[in-house]
């Protein structure tokens, strides 16, 4: 087996990170965020909330399972780069039809592997994410100086309007199972294929539409309700979609968000929006339900949160929603992780209820809005 060619992790604060080369060979460039998964690799790297990120896994060994094509969250692998301590050198699971490093490869998504992914993730996890960039093969071989300078030159998350690059541009229908409610409109800012299929179990004829859709775009497909999904970039750099959501509410159809929905709902009720130092990644995170005080455990992938008042008390919507409270909060640092609105018939979760590849705990979510729906249109 040829020995992989040296490859460099460099962090926008000058430090850098030795390795080997893994999957494609060249230079990247994004936000360096890690994701505390010990397994669901590939539904991380497909999912299009990390799209203008490279991502670190704190898990020591990935590749192991491979892939495979039916646990693919969406069209293609969306992360700007990959970290990984050590890929595994031997694919063995019965469902692979392809190895990591070979998709990688195919895909063109540069990677480095044999660094410390601890020493990387503290480092982050204390002085918050930031601008890194890849380089091997021959970007291997630039100045200290010149690498640094490229990642410096890189994009900042805050500000950053990424809909567009993850968005279907055409208009796409999955059919319900068993008894239709009705049909769904659902924005794609980057919307996993299990939310989908959640959506669809649960009776709604779910219309996939453009980020970029109109209110009459929407209206016109005659929804019993909307959805807006998960989805990479800054929540304040996307009004667009803030407007067309105040329209859906104003039409008082029922209303789901998650993850970045979430976000672009509290802007739409008139709240703001702000940047962790480090996000929420992984598929092990303690949210309490302030309602019933059950924890669960939970998946997230983001950046962003929104701001709104921490007491238990309900609160008027500064943009004439009615009142509104805080349904969920993170137990790691208190950050608003639900929002719901009392006068209208609209909720929302920061973390990803469909949870590919796990936990499950808050699937009942999909449920809820179901029997929301249902007793909107009885």
């Amino acid at each position: 087996m040829p020995v992989p060619s040296p490859a460099v992790l460099v962090l926008e604060d000058g430090t850098r990170y030795e390795g080997r080369a893994y999957g494609a060979q060249g230079r990247t460039l994004g936000e360096l965020v890690f994701a505390t998964g010990m397994t669901g690799y590939q539904e991380t790297l497909t999912d299009p909330s990390y799209a203008g990120q490279i991502v670190i896994q704190t898990a020591p060994h990935i590749g192991n399972t491979g892939m495979n094509d039916d646990d693919m969250e969406s069209r293609r692998i969306w992360v700007a780069g990959y970290v990984v301590r050590d890929p595994s050198r031997v694919v063995s699971n019965f469902r692979s039809i392809r190895s990591l490093d070979d998709e990688l490869v195919s895909t063109g998504i540069v990677g480095i592997s044999g660094i410390d992914t601890r020493a990387v993730t503290r480092h982050i996890r204390d002085l918050g994410a930031m601008r890194a960039g890849i380089f091997s093969g021959d970007d291997a071989a630039l100045s200290q100086s010149e690498q640094l300078e490229l990642v410096r030159g890189g994009d900042e998350m805050a500000g950053l309007n990424l809909s567009a690059q993850v968005s279907v541009t055409e208009d796409t229908v999955t059919p319900a199972v068993g008894e239709k409610i009705g049909n769904l409109a659902v924005l794609d800012l980057g919307v996993k294929q299990s939310t989908i299929d959640n959506l669809a179990k649960r009776g709604f004829e779910v219309h996939v539409l453009p980020q970029d859709s109109s209110l009459e775009q929407i209206l016109a497909i005659e929804p019993v309700a909307a959805f807006y999904s998960n989805g990479p970039g800054d929540p304040s750099a996307s009004e667009s979609q803030v407007q067309v959501l105040r329209g859906l509410l104003d039409a008082k159809l029922p209303f789901f968000g998650i993850c970045f929905g979430n976000q672009l709902l509290g802007r739409a009720l008139g709240l703001e929006t702000y940047k962790l130092p480090f996000g929420h990644r992984g598929i092990n995170q303690p949210v309490r339900d302030k309602q019933t005080g059950r924890v669960e455990i939970t998946a997230h992938n983001h950046g962003f949160a929104v701001k709104a008042p921490s007491n238990d008390e309900p609160f008027d919507s500064p943009n004439g929603y009615g009142r509104i409270e805080v349904s969920h909060v993170d137990l790691n640092d208190d950050v608003v992780e639900g929002l719901n609105a009392l006068d209208i018939p609209a909720f929302s979760v920061q973390y990803h209820p469909e949870a590919a590849a796990g936990p499950h705990d808050a699937n009942y979510l999909f449920d809820r809005f179901a029997q929301m729906v249902k007793d909107h249109i009885a």
